[in-house]
Formats: structure tokens, sequence, C-alpha cells
């Protein structure tokens, strides 16, 4: 007939097939992680060697990284010198500062068993593992912990 609407339906039958098939997909991926099949966990790493320390601007534009036990000077950069380091101290810096806190909470530099750098702040619960942005990279903050490059305990 003309002027009469085509009506196109889709079957009852293909309709309950196809939320029966997203009822059994949500059933599978609910039972899949509470029970944890397929997914792959590594063991948590244990803690080798770890370092807390403070950072302090120079006059002279360098950048002062101590131990915050003992106040001893772990690590001088000066300006034009390992600029992943200063950045990443900078931000993180920059992040206390917008939340309104102070310095006294040291950062934290950790090395686990399994090779891995984390770089962690406390006081804004920030944790940056290190090696997201490069071996060179996370071997520049390694020089902080006893008995690297030079460090002594």
């Amino acid at each position: 007939m003309i002027g009469s609407e085509t009506r196109q339906s889709l079957p009852l039958a293909a309709m309950i097939g196809a939320g029966a098939l997203m009822g059994f997909c949500l059933l599978v991926v609910w039972v899949g992680r509470s029970e944890s099949l397929g997914l792959t966990q590594l063991p948590p790493a244990g803690t080798v060697s770890s370092v807390a320390f403070r950072v302090a601007d120079q006059p002279d534009g360098s950048i002062a990284m101590r131990d915050a036990g003992s106040d001893r000077l772990l690590l001088t950069i000066h300006p034009g010198e390992d600029n992943f380091m200063r950045a990443t101290m900078r931000g993180l810096a920059q992040a206390r500062q917008r939340a309104g806190l102070g310095r006294e909470t040291p950062f934290t530099l950790t090395r686990y068993d399994n090779g891995t750098l984390s770089l962690d702040d406390d006081a804004t619960g920030r944790k940056i593992p290190l090696e997201a942005f490069g071996r060179p990279n996370a071997l520049a903050f390694a020089r902080l912990l006893p008995g690297e490059n030079g460090v002594t305990p």
C-alpha cells in the first residue's frame, strides 16, 4: 500500500538469543574475575634497598639531594645535568605545593628484588615505577641508593 509504513522487526527468537548471549558473557566475566581465572599475577617483590631523601634548591641553580636521616649529601644535580631527575623532582614538588603540603616528608627510592625501582612520595601518595621511563632514567635515580655508583651507606 502506498502511504503505509513498512515495519521491520527482529524475530522474537533472535532477540531472546542476543539477550541470552549477553547474559552468558556477563556470567563468564564475573566467574573469571571472582576466581582469578586467566589472570597473570606476579608475586609481590621484596625490598632490596631503600633510601629516604629530601631535595633542596641551591642558590647556584643546582639541586641537593640529602639523606633524610643523616642529612648527608647523596647527590648534587648541577644546572643542565640529569634533566629527567630534575624534571621528575620538580613535578613532585609542584604536586606537593598544589596540595598545600610542605617539604617535611621525604621522598623514598626503593629497589626491589625483581630489579625494579620505585620513587614514592608519601606526602601525596604518588608512586612512580621508574622503569616506565626507560632503563637509563631509572639508573639515574639508582645512584642515590647505598652502594650504587659511589654512594656508600
